[in-house]
């Protein structure tokens, strides 16, 4: 079982690529593009951006707000702040100029870094912002922003209680939280993925999931260092780069959503192309549910294992995965994380029996401090003896496994009976030509009519009456769409995941 107890392990995040020089240092650890450092040239640019940062006015228990693209500027400043024991407010240079200013005026920042270098966007929010560039040509490119008078944070003794990473939740269901992470949790989650995916020295990443969500900073980032590994950053998903690096990098992990894989294999079929990946040990993906039918044609398509899990945000991100040596039904996202407690609570608050339908909630110490400035959210969510209520429904099976199969807030109600807008996604996606879907409700008076958005493949636009034939083969009558709508892109998260509550808006605008 993954433990923090010992004097031995890592009391903060940036301890790992300076413990991984030690032992390794000419080893490659980061790449970005065509530039690659060793983790004795991390470790270096780590020491002269915290430097920098010191001498910037930032102290302990400050917010750092790194607007940024994953990158080298992006991983050095992050384990910079750690250094100070500030905090990392990591947000996607990709919002829009009202979100960046909303997430800044509510963290209030001592100082904004922009990582200009790697990031057209992040350099345009810089300019607004009156950022001057950093001269250092030691450093990754990297700009930075006044300074703001703050009152910096309480400081924390330990590594359970200090804040390494404040995290914005993508808000597809509502406002943006801040969630705090401890540098124990990250740490605690890095562990359980690498130990769990069983990353070695050997072993080679694809980072494209942003730094500024849990899952990247975690699962890839952290879990890459902990394991002396190699990771390719790469700001923005296209499947030209990850077939591009599959065969020129050698990648053997490639960790994503289902939103990546279903791009990547409409790439495919749309060229003719044949991936080449002589190194590939397994992908993983998580997110958002993981259709079976797109699994099956991932495997096919790699020779490989697309394995499965689930976590959220507020568990930094890591709740269940599935295991390298055992095989799982389909929608099954695995067993609880080693260290991590589970359980199923139904509506009455106790354990539900195996195979009936309640709230997941989870407990470990990867479960976060709180909601930023939201102590009553906190409360909402958090129990005293600390439980986290996670808003998914969730059931287990007779052998320990769990499935995940809706959202609490998304459910539908249509003629008395219950639809998870899952098991409505999971059909049209596996309709030839349909790339991703999204299920909403909208009240009709009486219930709810299920609308279902539906996002295809480039010249082979399925009608909706071809769409509704291929449903109602499939789905019980109270689960087939009132109505589906072609659209060329359904509006998605930086994360990937679909923007139920947009869809919830253009729904109601339907006639």
């Amino acid at each position: 079982m993954t433990s923090f107890d010992s004097e031995t392990e890592p009391k903060r995040i940036s301890w790992l690529p300076f413990a991984a020089a030690l032992r390794h240092p000419e080893s490659p650890a980061l790449a970005e593009g065509d530039t690659v450092w060793s983790y004795a040239r991390y470790a270096a640019a780590i020491r002269g951006t915290a430097a920098l940062f010191d001498r910037a006015g930032v102290r302990p228990g400050d917010r750092v707000m790194i607007v940024a693209e994953n990158g080298l500027a992006a991983a050095t400043a992050i384990m910079a702040a750690s250094e100070l024991d500030a905090w990392a407010v990591v947000v996607n240079a990709r919002l829009a100029a009202p979100e960046i200013d909303a997430i800044r005026d509510h963290c209030r920042p001592r100082r904004i870094i922009y990582t200009v270098a790697s990031s057209e966007d992040a350099a345009r929010h810089g300019i607004r912002h009156g950022a001057q560039p950093v001269t250092d040509a030691e450093l990754p490119g990297l700009a930075l922003g006044p300074l703001h008078e703050v009152e910096p944070a309480p400081i924390e003794k330990t590594a359970s209680r200090l804040v390494a990473a404040l995290i914005y939740t993508s808000g597809t269901t509502g406002k943006p939280k801040g969630v705090m992470l401890s540098h124990r949790s990250l740490l605690f989650a890095g562990k359980v993925a690498a130990e769990a995916r069983q990353f070695s020295r050997t072993d080679r990443l694809f980072a494209v999931l942003p730094l500024s969500h849990s899952y990247g900073i975690s699962s890839v980032l952290i879990a890459g260092l902990m394991s002396g590994a190699f990771v390719r950053l790469v700001p923005r998903f296209t499947p030209e780069s990850l077939v591009r690096y599959l065969a020129e990098d050698g990648l053997t992990v490639v960790q994503g959503v289902p939103a990546m894989y279903a791009r990547l294999l409409e790439h495919l079929s749309v060229t003719g192309q044949v991936p080449h990946a002589p190194n590939l040990r397994f992908m993983s993906a998580g997110g958002s549910p993981l259709e079976p039918a797109l699994r099956a044609r991932v495997q096919t398509m790699f020779n490989t294992s697309l394995h499965n899990g689930y976590g959220l945000t507020e568990a930094a991100p890591v709740v269940a995965l599935t295991r390298m040596d055992r095989t799982y039904p389909d929608g099954c996202i695995g067993e609880p994380a080693d260290g991590v407690e589970v359980r199923v609570v139904g509506q009455d608050g106790e354990n539900a029996p195996v195979g009936d339908v309640g709230e997941l909630w989870a407990r470990g110490p990867n479960i976060m401090l709180g909601y930023y400035k939201e102590p009553g959210l906190t409360r909402q969510v958090l129990t005293e003896d600390g439980w986290l209520k996670t808003g998914d429904l969730a059931k287990a099976d007779a052998e320990g496994r769990y499935y995940i199969v809706g959202r609490a807030k998304e459910l539908i109600i249509r003629a008395g009976f219950n639809v998870h807008p899952e098991d409505v996604e999971a059909v049209l996606n596996a309709c030839p030509g349909v790339t991703l879907s999204g299920v909403v409700g909208r009240a009709n008076g009486v219930d709810e009519d299920v609308i279902a958005f539906v996002q295809t493949v480039p010249g082979s636009e399925p009608t909706p009456d071809r769409i509704q034939a291929y449903a109602a083969e499939r789905l019980a009558g109270y689960k087939r769409p009132s109505r589906i709508v072609v659209m060329p892109v359904l509006p998605v998260t930086l994360a990937g995941k679909v923007k139920k509550a947009a869809l919830r808006e253009i729904a109601k605008t339907l006639p």
